[in-house]
């Protein structure tokens, strides 16, 4: 049976709601339009988005202003050192009036959950979004509890350099859709920068444009594009060659190549489009794959990051000859 592939309103709708949401959210990031636009990809394919770069870049603020654009709960947290789990999935408190015990749940119930600087805390406590951010639920006391929809973990984090902080581990990595870096704007960004900020926050003139439950039926509609043999295969392809490319200790797992056809799918339901072109894939290729891979020993010393490489398995790789379209494959149907 062939699944229902959007239609033109419902593709209107995502292309409507998104634009808006830019709009505010580049109204507070100046200057980092394919940053915005790859973070409500990350949104729409129903990931998580970690967010890696040196302090006082603009990490948080991007989180908070993503979240300021949706009418939906938000669940803040900062990771320290002595953070535990039970302080992000919440407790069981007994009630002496009713001799019963109640849950009073913890930040992780929400719609959108900002965690800073995620690799300043344990990895014990790390550890505990896993269950959280794959399976959206989590389990207290042997109690399981599931979590709103939409679900979206935004993740700050400094380099692993960086004073005071622990490397996530794998698993927690890979739980991951994307990982994007922020980097400094160019100078007229800058500039524009402190024009807005100069006697006040934008963040605070920001107002939502949506609401959670739009924003799940948006999920849905980008979950049902077309996406052609060809252009699942090239997503093979692409996560095949990261397990045999002898620069990598650790290639990218069957999730990866899940989440990066979601996330294709998303960023071209944000284009208007109702299929999937090979280019949406390599756009995210990087952001997708790179985290989740581990260099070898020669790679590290050579100076290859796991970004290089994924960029060169992007340019070997051949693009798919023919895709096709929804429209052409409904009238072959």
């Amino acid at each position: 049976m062939l699944q229902a592939v959007p239609s033109s309103s419902e593709l209107d709708d995502v292309v409507d709601i998104t634009t808006q949401m830019r709009a505010g959210i580049e109204s507070v990031m100046t200057g980092r339009p394919e940053l915005v636009r790859t973070t409500l990809a990350v949104l729409l394919a129903e990931g998580h988005l970690l967010l890696e770069d040196v302090p006082g870049v603009g990490k948080t603020t991007l989180a908070k202003a993503l979240a300021r654009t949706i009418d939906c709960t938000v669940g803040r947290i900062q990771f320290t050192p002595d953070l535990l789990p039970s302080d992000l999935t919440g407790v069981n408190i007994f009630r002496s009036q009713t001799h019963e015990f109640e849950f009073r749940p913890g930040p992780v119930f929400a719609h959108v959950v900002i965690g800073d600087e995620i690799n300043r805390a344990s990895p014990k406590t790390q550890s505990a979004l896993l269950e959280c951010m794959q399976e959206a639920q989590a389990t207290v006391d042997g109690q399981t509890y599931p979590l709103p929809r939409p679900f979206l973990v935004v993740a700050t984090q400094n380099p692993v350099e960086m004073e005071g902080t622990y490397p996530l581990p794998e698993a927690q990595r890979d739980r991951f859709m994307a990982r994007l870096t922020v980097g400094y704007p160019s100078v007229d960004a800058e500039l524009d920068m402190l024009d807005l900020q100069e006697t006040s926050d934008p963040l605070d003139a920001l107002k939502p444009v949506t609401d959670a439950a739009t924003v799940g039926t948006l999920i849905d509609t980008a979950r049902r594009l077309y996406a052609a043999p060809a252009v699942k295969r090239y997503v093979v392809d692409l996560v095949t060659a990261t397990r045999e490319d002898h620069g990598l200790r650790l290639g990218a797992s069957p999730r990866a190549a899940i989440q990066l056809l979601r996330a294709a799918k998303a960023l071209a339901a944000i284009g208007g489009r109702d299929h999937v072109l090979p280019d949406d894939v390599q756009q995210l290729a990087e952001p997708v794959l790179a985290h989740r891979l581990l260099p070898s020993t020669e790679s590290r010393l050579s100076g290859r990051s796991t970004s290089d490489i994924v960029g060169e398995i992007v340019e070997r790789i051949p693009l798919p000859v023919s895709v096709g379209t929804a429209r052409a494959r409904r009238a072959i149907g």
